[in-house]
């Protein structure tokens, strides 16, 4: 007898991420103060729950086991990075436009198809992507009807125009 496959529901969600940091003010720096997230809940001076919108948390920061650990290694196993995504377009403008002012270190930025996107490290070496998603109606298919994702440069001059 041929065992059903198991597929999770369609209306599953990836909730928040956990991370561990080095230095939890240097964590909030980042998370807080210039990607914006808010405080929704802190114990003591070891963890941090932060929200966007008064969820009780999208991310979770903590030091229990990782207080002033090395940055995280590009070649190792973990996180490959965080995606964060915003709901319009005109959001992720108001971001890159931000972390330009801030004069924060970019390590790439990308038109996927059904996506754009920009990345950045956090304080702790974790790749962070925040990207908008296109209508899935605008997402390119192949011939069978399956997504074709693609990596192009991002087109900045327009996303930036969104704020005009």
């Amino acid at each position: 007898m041929k065992k059903e496959v198991y597929k999770v529901p369609s209306g599953t969600r990836i909730g928040h991420i956990h991370l561990k940091v080095s230095h939890l003010e240097r964590a909030l720096e980042f998370y807080r103060d210039l990607l914006g997230f808010e405080i929704t809940e802190r114990i003591g001076d070891t963890a941090v729950f932060l929200s966007a919108g008064g969820y009780h948390h999208h991310i979770g920061l903590n030091t229990w086991h990782s207080e002033n650990a090395a940055r995280a290694s590009r070649s190792g196993v973990g996180l490959y990075h965080t995606a964060i995504l915003y709901p319009t377009r005109k959001d992720l403008a108001v971001v890159l436009k931000r972390l330009l002012e801030e004069g924060v270190s970019l390590s790439g930025m990308a038109d996927h198809g059904v996506s754009e996107a920009i990345y950045l490290d956090d304080p702790d070496g974790n790749g962070v992507e925040l990207y908008y998603d296109r209508p899935k109606e605008q997402w390119p298919r192949k011939e069978d009807g399956s997504i074709q994702m693609y990596t192009r440069r991002l087109d900045v001059e327009d996303l930036l125009a969104e704020l005009e």
